[in-house]
């Protein structure tokens, strides 16, 4: 096996604010695992705002390389590194390397029915009530927007967007910005608005205070949610949660997550860093599972992979094998 690790920066089309950063570059490494004539590939998304985290994420995956030889196989992995970037690269490489080995779609792999589309949210990062309602304006088609939101007037945010956007479906993401009576007051006065879920409103070290919460609008757990072993402490606070690789370590996880928050009658959203399309087809098989997805990570950037993923309005089709999977 041979390992190979690149250290990218992506500009982002525009500047994209949340709770608690500017953005203006994805930071991205993407992995490469060779086996013969087969390469299978992997992204992960080092750090959401921070550039150094480059050269740690890429360290991590270095370590690896030792132990890459002759019969390695992906729960190895869970044993060498924690969940996290570095891991979810090297385990969408190793699910990447076992497609094209095999000749079969992703799908056929982990046997579950390959769907022809999937519909994604298209987010709004955290602005002005009127600067959030031109974006929404300008995206008036898409059948779901997920509005980011942050200190100052949340309610007006979400007036100003319904009123841009009378039709489409609504979701909200404080990433964890509000207190427990802001988020009351907030899910009580939005409930007109059609606002369908809330997601990770409060910080995820700082959440108990939910078991009290009775709002009529759900809550989503992201920040809280990294794998299996967080799930438990869920259950009484949250109704759904948000899968993303780059916290559960990659596909392995991901899959065995929203298995189990099924049988723990709890809702899944598929969700993404702001990353390239690499990053995003793994995350499609997950979606297969998902009541929410948000998969639009490369509508964020300024350009985008070969061979990316094709979004027609809201929908994005299935990747092409030259991409992954």
């Amino acid at each position: 096996m041979r390992l190979s690790i690149k250290k990218e920066t992506w500009p982002l089309k525009a500047g994209f604010a949340i709770s608690r950063a500017a953005l203006t570059h994805s930071y991205i490494i993407t992995v490469e695992i060779t086996v013969g004539a087969h390469t299978g590939r992997g992204e992960c998304e080092a750090h959401e705002s921070d550039v150094s985290y480059l050269e740690v994420v890429a360290k991590e995956i270095e370590s690896v390389r030792p132990f890459l030889k002759e019969g390695f196989a992906r729960r190895d992995l869970a044993t060498l590194l924690p969940a996290g970037p570095a891991r979810n690269a090297l385990d969408c490489a190793l699910w990447d390397l076992e497609a094209k080995q095999s000749g079969e779609r992703i799908w056929d792999v982990v046997q579950i029915s390959m769907p022809s589309a999937f519909a994604t949210a298209f987010t709004i990062g955290v602005d002005t009530p009127e600067n959030m309602a031109g974006v929404a304006s300008e995206n008036a088609d898409k059948s779901l927007l997920k509005l980011k939101l942050g200190a100052g007037d949340n309610l007006s945010r979400v007036r100003a967007v319904r009123s841009a956007a009378p039709q489409a479906r609504m979701i909200v993401d404080a990433n964890e910005a509000f207190s427990f009576p802001e988020l009351v007051q907030f899910a009580d006065a939005c409930t007109e608005y059609g606002v369908e879920l809330i997601e990770q409103p409060l910080p995820k070290d700082a959440d108990d205070e939910l078991v009290a919460y009775r709002g009529d609008i759900p809550l989503c757990a992201d920040e809280s949610c990294t794998n299996r072993r967080s799930l438990p402490s869920l259950l009484a606070k949250y109704a759904y949660i948000n899968i993303k690789l780059d916290k559960t370590g990659g596909l392995t996880e991901a899959l065995a997550l929203a298995e189990a928050a099924k049988r723990c009658e709890m809702g899944v959203m598929v969700g993404c860093m702001v990353g390239t399309s690499l990053a995003m087809a793994p995350a499609m098989v997950v979606a297969t599972f998902a009541d929410f997805v948000d998969l639009d990570g490369p509508l964020l950037l300024g350009n985008d992979r070969s061979s990316a993923l094709q979004y027609d309005g809201d929908q994005i089709c299935l990747p092409a094998k030259e991409l992954w999977g």
